[in-house]
């Protein structure tokens, strides 16, 4: 067997926010995905009875979420303490961020239902992946952006300001801000 880390002494949390090659199935990691289960699932039942008495568990579960910021149960997170949400952000039901990298969410940002937000990436090399090595890119969307449901953002991608994603879309490259992305993949068709 290959060993991927020779020579390399930190643990694969270190390699993960490193944003470099890492092994999930690890069991610092897994504490940590598994404490982000147990707060998603506790804020959806507190949700359920209390929207305002479930937002201090959001602020236990993510790395900082604004005073003025809603998010609709279920929420689906890997870590959840490498997301920031701003002020003003509304997300619908189902939202999907995986953070193994961070996820940067401004301000007035619109999120539709089933949006997913996807830091992970998995390694072409067939014997990488089959060694389960994965990485992570950042995302960053910008204040005042609009992503319609079902939209995708993919690892490493920047949303500028005032953008709106059309349902449905898969945002696989930065966007500038101003403008109207749609589409597989999504491409600008208007600025605004």
């Amino acid at each position: 067997m290959v060993d991927f880390f020779a020579g390399d002494p930190r643990t694969n949390r270190e390699r993960m926010l490193a944003g470099d090659l890492y092994i999930a199935d690890d069991p610092e990691l897994d504490a940590a995905a598994r404490r982000a289960v147990a707060l998603a699932h506790r804020y959806g039942e507190v949700y359920a009875v209390d929207p305002g008495a479930a937002h201090p568990i959001l602020e236990e579960l993510l790395g900082s979420i604004a005073p003025t910021a809603h998010i609709k149960p279920p929420l689906y997170v890997d870590y959840g303490s490498h997301i920031t949400v701003g002020e003003g952000t509304f997300a619908n039901y189902g939202l999907t961020a995986l953070d193994v990298a961070p996820i940067t969410i401004g301000a007035d940002v619109q999120i539709g239902p089933h949006v997913q937000l996807l830091t992970p990436t998995h390694p072409l090399d067939p014997a990488q992946r089959r060694a389960r090595l994965e990485a992570a890119e950042p995302i960053v969307i910008g204040d005042n952006v609009w992503l319609g449901g079902g939209a995708i953002v993919l690892a490493g991608v920047t949303i500028g300001d005032d953008t709106v994603i059309g349902a449905g879309a898969v945002v696989t490259g930065d966007l500038p801000g101003g403008v109207v992305a749609v589409g597989v993949p999504a491409r600008v068709v208007r600025h605004l």
